[in-house]
């Protein structure tokens, strides 16, 4: 049966992949198997079987009149890659490890100020002259880490980018995804749910130890504040993109046709935002030197981002 199968993904290969010649594929292949498994019971070797199934297929194109599928620009339609289940395994591998990288770079961007605001809050009271310039190592030292991640990992996954304009699985490896991307739902819903808890409870942190502690302790607070945003954010990284691997196979969700538009201005407003945001703080700290409140500039842009992605959302989905 499986040659059966593997012989209709051919003759479906060069075809446009819409709604209708999916449901004609289905169509065929029901009708191939319920003459396959009655020349088995008519006591045919099962060689045999698909040799009589195979014969009596037909052109596909006699296949497509006989089934009524409107056939538009099938000359004009790309062909979409073909991707082997070795090649699946190989990108769903690269898309975890590339996770992983990108969630400590991007951990370690705000660690970096975090550990500013420590150090500088302990150094000063030994020489202030020093602690301005030592607390400067860890922030540029970790910032430059996460440049090094974000660049290697951007380079593994480059030759993958084609993913995203779609690509054609075999129907067998595609159920196995199906699977996987169900089987992983509990998962990102469980650790979202406690990254979401971390941000939540990150700001009574701060206004706990500054409490107990007094005013004094406030360094202390928000290091352990954006401690845990830090964590919170590479939960929210790691899962999403593991789980995005699979939508991106699969075509659902962000990654099917009607919301490629919609990514490619949310992608293009985050490239000029981050860095605008950077530039900022670096200027606000090197000549305003304004080290112990800039740190504030990062979350602020992570909340006017969700602001802008949200309504932009909200209007493009009232607008269809």
């Amino acid at each position: 049966m499986n040659t059966i199968i593997s012989y209709l993904d051919n003759m479906f290969r060069n075809l446009p992949k819409t709604q209708e010649m999916e449901k004609l594929k289905e169509e065929i292949l029901a009708n191939m198997e319920d003459k396959y498994h009655e020349l088995l019971s008519d006591g045919k070797k099962e060689n045999e079987a698909i040799g009589i199934v195979i014969s009596e297929f037909g052109n596909i194109d006699e296949l497509i009149e006989e089934f009524e599928v409107e056939q538009q620009h099938v000359g004009d339609e790309k062909s979409l890659p073909f991707m082997s289940e070795e090649e699946v395994n190989d990108y769903l591998r690269m898309n975890k490890r590339s996770a992983k990288m990108i969630g400590l770079g991007v951990m370690l961007c705000i660690l970096a100020p975090a550990l500013l605001i420590i150090t500088n809050q302990f150094i000063f009271g030994f020489d202030e002259s020093f602690g301005g310039v030592a607390g400067l190592v860890p922030l540029f030292l970790f910032i430059a880490v996460a440049v090094v991640l974000f660049i290697y990992a951007g380079m593994e996954m480059e030759k993958y980018k084609y993913i995203e304009y779609g690509v054609e699985i075999p129907r067998e490896i595609r159920s196995m995804l199906q699977q996987k991307n169900e089987d992983y739902h509990p998962t990102f819903v469980k650790f979202l749910i406690v990254g979401v808890v971390l941000i939540l409870l990150a700001p009574l942190t701060l206004i706990v130890i500054s409490t107990l502690l007094g005013a004094d302790a406030g360094s202390i607070g928000v290091f352990v504040l954006l401690s845990m945003v830090a964590l919170a954010v590479y939960i929210f990284v790691y899962f999403g993109m593991v789980r995005d691997g699979y939508r991106k196979l699969l075509r659902i969700g962000e990654y099917s046709k009607k919301e490629k538009e919609e990514n490619r201005v949310i992608d293009a407003a985050s490239s000029i935002i981050w860095p605008l945001a950077v530039v900022i703080f670096l200027i606000s700290g090197f000549i305003y030197e304004a080290w112990a409140i800039n740190w504030l500039i990062f979350p602020i842009t992570a909340l006017l981002s969700a602001m802008f992605y949200g309504a932009y959302k909200l209007l493009k989905t009232n607008g269809r």
